[in-house]
């Protein structure tokens, strides 16, 4: 195995964790210490600087300069890097669907944007619309307001299953009434 094989094994397992890509998040706009994200995924902090160093270890991390922290100590903030908006994951699929389950865990989905649409495409259309989509995030994720609040989105599309054509159900034969039957 090549070192450059191995860098990208590293990266996909350092993927592999919603919790992981959770972190990410919470550090994009904003730096946090290991403390801080700690008690933001209600974590020891053993446990937390086990799945930091993961990232930054593989890139998707940077640690920035150290900073005064609790008791005279010296905090280490990290922020996000963005490598993983374009690396590859192994069960992607998956993976974000659990992250976004748990991001929106115990949240008042009555209270979340959501949209939810048929359409009927060719696929150079479904394609047009894919690129459109990323495209309109990719244009609000590089400018951020700095006032703003955060928020996350989730987009998944997926083909429609029609049921199998059922046949009709068959006629029952009419029962005779007996004279004097009810």
């Amino acid at each position: 195995m090549t070192s450059e094989d191995a860098r990208e094994r590293a990266a996909r397992r350092a993927l592999s964790s919603p919790l992981r890509l959770r972190i990410l998040r919470y550090c994009l706009y904003e730096s946090h210490s290991n403390r801080e994200i700690a008690v933001q995924f209600g974590l020891n902090p053993g446990t937390s600087l086990h799945h930091v160093r993961t990232l930054v270890d593989s890139g998707f991390l940077a640690a920035e300069e150290g900073r005064p922290g609790r008791r005279g100590s010296v905090e280490i903030p990290y922020r996000a890097t963005g490598k993983s908006w374009d690396s590859p994951t192994d069960g992607g699929g998956d993976l974000l669907i659990r992250t976004f389950l748990e991001e929106i865990e115990g949240r008042d989905l009555d209270e979340l944007f959501m949209v939810r649409m048929g359409f009927k495409l060719r696929p150079e259309r479904q394609e047009e619309l894919q690129r459109r989509l990323v495209d309109l995030v990719l244009e609000f994720h590089g400018s951020p307001d700095d006032d703003g609040e955060l928020s996350s989105l989730f987009i998944a599309g997926h083909p429609e299953e029609r049921p199998a054509e059922r046949p009709e159900p068959e006629a029952r034969p009419e029962r005779r009434q007996e004279p004097g039957s009810p």
